[in-house]
């Protein structure tokens, strides 16, 4: 009968060696033959996940800043609104009786207008009159996801766009970019028109404060003319 175990252990080959557990080393090796589970990816532009979380991101930034820009140019619209009335309601009819309140009072009225005009540029909606077909859509001179290109489009043509646009994953990324570069092209006008409105607001303000107070003072120190009550 052939010996299965020796001084040392068992002996190789032996049913007893065949069984024995692996040496620590040999068993901590990771598992080779385990195959990695790999990320999805959405084409060359990464995973899906992270790209619609960036553009989900995107979006709703661009739309909040739309928003903010809207609320300043109506705060802008309702402060000039509200000078101008006090000014033609108070100060005009006393103008006759006091010469000297013509140029503090016009330079007011001027800066508050011209900074209502800028506001309400702000505010104004804006959509392009360029006639847009579907062969500009297919071509890329247009985007069909904005809605100043696609306004001139008509409904079958929209749909028949917007379905060949679908099938094409990274096509379909690229006219979302396109549409978030013109979304900040659009707050860019916005927010410049914003800036000149509150800074002629700013000097309006100003210069005729410091106009009412260098006029008042110079007629009531010299009296060279009616002061007001």
């Amino acid at each position: 009968m052939r010996p299965t175990e020796g001084p040392e252990g068992p002996l190789p080959g032996s049913e007893a060696a065949s069984e024995s557990p692996l040496p620590d080393h040999v068993a901590a090796l990771p598992n080779e033959g385990v195959k990695k589970k790999k990320k999805k990816k959405g084409g060359r532009f990464g995973s899906d996940r992270g790209i619609e979380t960036m553009f989900r991101t995107s979006y709703r930034t661009h739309l909040d800043l739309s928003a903010l820009a809207d609320t300043k140019a109506n705060i802008m619209i309702s402060i000039n609104g509200i000078v101008m009335s006090i000014i033609l309601a108070s100060i005009s009819p006393k103008i006759d009786a006091n010469p000297w309140l013509v140029v503090p009072t016009s330079v007011l009225l001027i800066g508050c207008m011209s900074s209502m005009v800028f506001a309400i540029l702000a505010a104004r909606p804006r959509v392009s009159s360029q006639l847009v077909t579907l062969d500009d859509v297919r071509q890329k001179r247009s985007n069909i996801l904005f809605f100043g290109n696609f306004v001139t489009l008509s409904e079958a043509d929209f749909v028949t766009g917007m379905s060949e646009l679908l099938v094409d994953t990274e096509e379909l990324y690229v006219n979302m970019m396109r549409d978030l570069y013109s979304l900040g092209g659009v707050l860019k006008r916005k927010f410049a028109l914003l800036r000149t409105s509150y800074t002629l607001f700013m000097w309006a303000l100003l210069t005729g404060v410091a106009l009412y107070i260098g006029v008042y003072v110079s007629v009531v120190l010299r009296g060279t003319g009616t002061v007001l009550p």
